[in-house]
């Protein structure tokens, strides 16, 4: 099914979808490569696109007014990455605890700028809510979006970091100097 998001992705921005979104009810989506501000936009179609029920983590600097009248009815929850520790996995596995459907995105690296040490909130509110993660990305070389895989097994940490990594190793940032794996998991 067509829709006006798909028809902005697809015809004015000329941006293609590749693979379909999991039938999944609950999930934790994780998109990468994260390098430019426009990501979000990209995300948003695609998700309107797929008619997934979803919010956005997304920093709180960019969700204040006049922002904030933009991007909170799109699907974006503020994050404060600087303060002190505000228990934002606990918030998420509520959110994902207390709805029927709900896609949880966010971007591992945490940031547009280059970190070759990725967050792994998405880890830890996957294993607390038993939901899988979906690796999705953007690829700037390819003017494409989509969907690389799921992981369903959560048990090891380093496993699941290993398996992300193995997703994102080549797909084009739109800045590709700001883009990195996380290299403390890749394999040798």
């Amino acid at each position: 099914m067509r829709t006006v998001a798909g028809f902005i992705l697809n015809n004015i921005l000329d941006w293609k979808i590749n693979g379909a979104f999991p039938g999944i009810n609950k999930s934790i989506l994780i998109i990468a490569p994260h390098t430019s501000v426009w990501d979000w936009l990209i995300l948003i179609l695609f998700l309107n696109q797929t008619g997934v029920k979803y919010k956005i983590l997304y920093k709180k600097e960019f969700l204040i007014f006049p922002m904030s009248m933009v991007m909170k009815p799109l699907g974006c929850i503020p994050v404060d990455r600087k303060g002190k520790r505000n228990n934002l996995i606990f918030q998420i596995a509520g959110l994902l605890k207390n709805n029927e459907e709900l896609c949880i995105a966010l971007s591992p690296e945490g940031t547009r700028y280059l970190k070759t040490h990725w967050e792994k909130g998405f880890y830890y509110i996957s294993k607390r809510t038993n939901v899988p993660i979906i690796a999705g990305y953007i690829d700037y070389t390819k003017k494409e979006i989509g969907i690389k895989g799921v992981i369903h097994e959560t048990d090891n940490i380093k496993t699941v970091m290993q398996e992300v990594n193995g997703y994102y190793q080549n797909v084009g940032a739109k800045h590709p100097g700001n883009f990195s794996l996380d290299i403390a998991n890749i394999q040798i």
